[in-house]
Order: C-alpha cells, then sequence, then structure tokens
C-alpha cells in the first residue's frame, strides 16, 4: 500500500494532483482510494488529500504517521500535514508562501521560510521546489501542482513514472492545457534529481 497526503489551500489544484495519482493507478489495475478535507477551501482554506494505492482498504483516510510521501502545496500546510509521515517518508514542498487571513489581519509578516526551515530540520528526506521557477518556465502558477507531482514521482516515493502520469493527463484535463502540465512535470523531475 502507498499512502500520500497532499496537503494546501483552496485554488492550488490539491484535488486535481490526488485524482491524478488515482488516474495513473487505475491505468495500472491497482485499486485506489482518495478523500478529501476541503472545509473553506473556496475562501483560501486548507485541503488535505489522501490517496492509498494497493490492497483494498477499509478507509480512504490515512492513519498518522503511515504516508509515504507529503506533497505540500504551500509550506505551512505542509507543516501541519506533518504528523501523518511515516518514519521514511518524503516530503516534496512549493517555497511559494499564501498569506494566512489571521496574518493579513494581524499584520504579521509570512513568507514560508521559517516553515521549509523547519521541513528541512525534520531529518526526512526532501525536496523543496521552486515555484516561482516553476512560473517562469510554464508561464503560469496553474502548474504548480503537476510540477510538486513530477517531483514526487522522480523521488521514487510514489511507485509510478514520469510517462504514467503523461498518460494521466488527457484523462483528467482538457488536451489546450496537456503541454504546459508535461512541461511542468518534467521542471519537477528535474527538481528532485539528486536529492
Amino acid at each position: 500500500m502507498m499512502n500520500c497526503i497532499l496537503a494546501g489551500v483552496g485554488g492550488q489544484g490539491t484535488v486535481l494532483a490526488s485524482k491524478l495519482i488515482a488516474q495513473c493507478a487505475m491505468n495500472k489495475g491497482l485499486h485506489a482510494r482518495t478523500a478529501e478535507t476541503i472545509g473553506m477551501a473556496q475562501r483560501g482554506g486548507c485541503v488535505v488529500s489522501h490517496v492509498r494505492v494497493g490492497e483494498r482498504s477499509d478507509s480512504p483516510l490515512i492513519p498518522l504517521r503511515s504516508a509515504h510521501v507529503l506533497i505540500g502545496f504551500e509550506p505551512s500546510e505542509a507543516v501541519r500535514c506533518l504528523p501523518y509521515l511515516g518514519e521514511d517518508g518524503v516530503i516534496v514542498v512549493s517555497d511559494k508562501a499564501i498569506q494566512p487571513v489571521t496574518a493579513s489581519l494581524s499584520g504579521s509578516r509570512y513568507d514560508g521560510e521559517e516553515m521549509v526551515d523547519f521541513l528541512r530540520k525534520q531529518g526526512k528526506r526532501l525536496v523543496v521546489l521552486d515555484a516561482q521557477e516553476v512560473v517562469r518556465e510554464c508561464g503560469t502558477s496553474k502548474a504548480l501542482n503537476v510540477a510538486l507531482l513530477g517531483a514526487a514521482v522522480q523521488s521514487g516515493a510514489l511507485g509510478f513514472s514520469l510517462e504514467d502520469v503523461e498518460r494521466a493527463l488527457p484523462q483528467r484535463m482538457p488536451q489546450k492545457f496537456i503541454p504546459m502540465n508535461q512541461k511542468a512535470l518534467q521542471i519537477g523531475a528535474q527538481a528532485a534529481r539528486g536529492v
């Protein structure tokens, strides 16, 4: 069984990334279960997706300390979901912070660096994706979710290849977005090489 937690905020494509992972599994004849906790996602709130691939399981929710990979679309959301990660788990995180409402209202400074530093100190395998580089290369932040997926695939923690994800892309998104997302997939994979 492979367990993956995806953590971000509304509008970052967390749910689409979880559906792409599940599609990769189904294309290989594997059982996949997903569940999302979306709450106030439309207002910039947290989004957490659970993806379980492999043997049948009674629950789509991943128990604490059982995830093989944590994909953090936002640094503080990755830190918040860290208790789900298993001992040998891999963290793939975007360095782009999204200012939470509480920080905006209080005038607090939040840039995500402190959260990424915290993740570095956890003794886990960590891939930090340069979100600005993805935007520069792809021309949009909308491809960041697939770039993070590319980094997670390259880490080996998901058990799928980049080709598996490329096959799943047209099954889960309109054709006009495929080239941009193929590029993002490669950028993410490149960021994870050698880590």
